[in-house]
C-alpha cells in the first residue's frame, strides 16, 4: 500500500515538472495557455492513464478490460482542447504551437502514468529545446530566405 502511494506520487510530481517546464516556456511568450494549464493537462492525462491501470487490475480476473480505451479518449478530448486554442483572423493563424505543446504535455501524462519515465523526460527536453533554441533559428532562417527570394 505504501509502496503504491509512493509510486504515484512519484508519477504525479514528475508530471508536474515535465508539464511544468513546457508551461514555462508558453507562460514566458504570454500565451493563453501557460503554466497552470499544462500542468493540468499533463496531470489529468496521467491521472487517466492511473485510473485505467488500476481499473484493469481490479476487473482483469472478471470480464475483459482493455486499459488502452482509456488512454485512447485521452487523445480524442485533447484534441478538442487544442482545437479551442488555435484562432484564426483572416489569413492569420495563431495558436497552432501551444495546441501542439498542450498535444505533446497530454502524451508525456500518459508515458509518466504508464511508467515510461525515459521517453516522458527525453521528449521535455526535447520539446523545450524546440521551443526556445529553435525559435532563434526559425526567425534567422526566415530572414535569411527573405532576403533570398
Amino acid at each position: 500500500m505504501l509502496n503504491d502511494l509512493f509510486h504515484t506520487t512519484l508519477k504525479i510530481v514528475l508530471t508536474v515538472i515535465l508539464s511544468g517546464l513546457i508551461g514555462i516556456e508558453r507562460e514566458t511568450r504570454n500565451k493563453v495557455a501557460g503554466l497552470r494549464t499544462h500542468i493540468l493537462v499533463g496531470v489529468g492525462s496521467a491521472l487517466v492513464v492511473l485510473t485505467s491501470f488500476y481499473i484493469f487490475d481490479i476487473y482483469k480476473s472478471v470480464t475483459i478490460v482493455d486499459p488502452t480505451r482509456m488512454i485512447a479518449g485521452i487523445i480524442t478530448g485533447i484534441g478538442f482542447l487544442c482545437a479551442g486554442t488555435i484562432i484564426r483572423g483572416g489569413e492569420q493563424v495563431s495558436g497552432l504551437t501551444t495546441a501542439a505543446t498542450l498535444w505533446i504535455v497530454s502524451c508525456i501524462g500518459i508515458a509518466v502514468g504508464s511508467g515510461h519515465y525515459s521517453a516522458a523526460i527525453i521528449v521535455t527536453i526535447i520539446v523545450f529545446f524546440v521551443l526556445t533554441v529553435m525559435r532563434s533559428f526559425e526567425y534567422k532562417l526566415g530572414e535569411r530566405l527573405k532576403d533570398i527570394l
